[in-house]
């Protein structure tokens, strides 16, 4: 067996194998007599059919597959032993000719490699990041305060609609008359709320169900049918707001602090306010941070400057696809995809350098935040301790996710890694400052 290797321009080298029978003959024999024990060929008993016969049916295909499954893995034993880092996998060359498996017995394959670029960051005082974090203004604690409280107050009466109230109506389309029927101005947007701001009890219009609810459940619950007889329904109706109530904030008793704050920590509207700004911060920290994180990845993609052979990996993600995707979508998403890969690919020189490891018991605290989260977006921020190991436990024994707590937690290493090595400055920036940063990230 004979290994070249050529190195091209852009990174790129190729790797040519050429094998012989002496090589795979010894597999491919091996492979026919386990074939002519198996075979079942009509006019000959199991085990006795002849070699001849056997070699005819398949002795092309064992050919092929044997003389590339050496040279296949010869070239990954070339590799190791030769030191040669590369990106991706190693691939079949366009240049890889046709072959008579029939007729010759040496075979020249050809395969391509992407060469892995070195790296060379090292990282001093002078190295600056912005830590950016969201100022809390009065209108944010008031909103969130407002929102926090929402879930433990009343709802009232009120005269008129002011923005997000909730709705009596009756509805009549001349066949069918619904009242009390619940219309929510909290589900919808900005835009469409716009048209009932200062409507009182009493105002009548006319709406088609279809344009007021977008989706059929949505329907079906307003007019109290099944979502299969909606179909029969005159959508165009005439509507009368018969009630409007607004969430009041609950009085702050002894009881509302209990409830709102079941760590008992909070007592009075000051300490709420406390808890408030708190709970802000805790809720905005997960901003910052993930914004510090793609300030710090576009930061060392730039800095460390490598040169990726990028006419490979394009080549590389459409043969992995097996052309799932286009040569022209791959050439249209390739920029973001170049530098998440130059970012993963730094990530583990990193993890290298700095020795940085994930337990298991880091695993599933993570997992445990996760489910809590998940819990407090359902309602429950303070879920029995059971269900939380029950729903991380779950996270835990799905491959996939685990592998999304190890890779989350492993680029949060690297980035606080990188961050004792720079210098790193708070800035204080408006919420729509953030969001243009943000975007700029994106």
């Amino acid at each position: 067996m004979n290994i070249t290797r050529e190195q091209r321009d852009g990174g790129i080298s190729i790797l040519k194998v050429v094998v012989n029978e002496a090589d795979y003959g010894q597999a491919v024999e091996k492979q026919l007599r386990d074939y002519k024990r198996k075979a079942n060929v009509p006019g000959f008993r199991p085990g006795m059919v002849p070699m001849g016969i056997v070699k005819k049916m398949y002795g092309k295909g064992i050919v092929a597959e044997q003389s590339y499954h050496i040279a296949s893995n010869s070239v990954f034993e070339y590799l190791q032993k030769e030191g040669i880092d590369y990106v991706g996998d190693v691939i079949p060359s366009e240049e890889q000719g046709a072959f008579d498996f029939e007729n010759n017995t040496e075979f020249e394959f050809i395969f391509e490699i992407g060469e892995a670029p070195k790296i060379e960051v090292e990282f001093t005082a002078k190295d600056k990041i912005v830590y950016n974090k969201i100022k809390v203004d009065k209108k944010m604690h008031g909103d969130y305060r407002s929102n926090y409280l929402r879930r433990y107050g009343r709802l009232v009466e009120v005269d008129k609609v002011a923005n997000d109230e909730a709705l009596n109506v009756t509805l009549d389309n001349g066949d069918m008359r619904i009242e009390d029927a619940y219309v929510g101005l909290i589900s919808m947007t900005d835009e469409e709320r716009k048209a009932w701001k200062n409507k009182k009890v009493g105002y009548k219009t006319k709406v088609n169900i279809n344009e007021l609810y977008k989706k059929p459940e949505q329907r079906a619950a307003i007019l109290s049918v099944k979502e299969d007889e909606l179909e029969g329904i005159n959508p165009e109706f005439e509507l009368e707001i018969t009630k409007i109530r607004r969430f009041a904030d609950p009085e702050l008793t002894e009881e509302v602090f209990k409830m709102a704050c079941p760590a008992g920590n909070v007592t009075s509207e000051e300490e709420l306010d406390k808890f408030i700004d708190e709970e802000i911060e805790r809720e905005l920290k997960r901003e910052t941070d993930f914004m510090f994180v793609n300030q710090v990845r576009n930061y060392v993609v730039e800095k460390a400057a490598l040169k990726m052979p990028e006419e490979f990996l394009k080549r590389w993600l459409y043969v992995i696809n097996e052309g799932k995707f286009s040569r022209e979508e791959i050439e249209k998403d390739f920029a973001p995809f170049l530098k998440m890969f130059t970012w993963n690919y730094l990530q583990k020189h990193f993890i290298t350098e700095g020795d940085l490891k994930v337990s298991a018991e880091e695993a599933k605290a993570e997992a445990m935040s996760f489910a809590q989260m998940q819990f407090a977006q359902y309602g429950m921020p303070s879920a029995p301790a059971d269900m939380l190991e029950n729903f991380a436990k779950q996270i835990m024994d799905n491959k996939e996710q685990l592998q999304k707590i190890y890779e989350k937690l492993y680029e949060e290493k690297v980035v606080e890694y990188i961050r004792t090595k720079v210098k790193v400055t708070e800035k204080a920036v408006s919420a729509d400052d953030f969001a243009n940063i943000a975007k700029e990230l994106a």
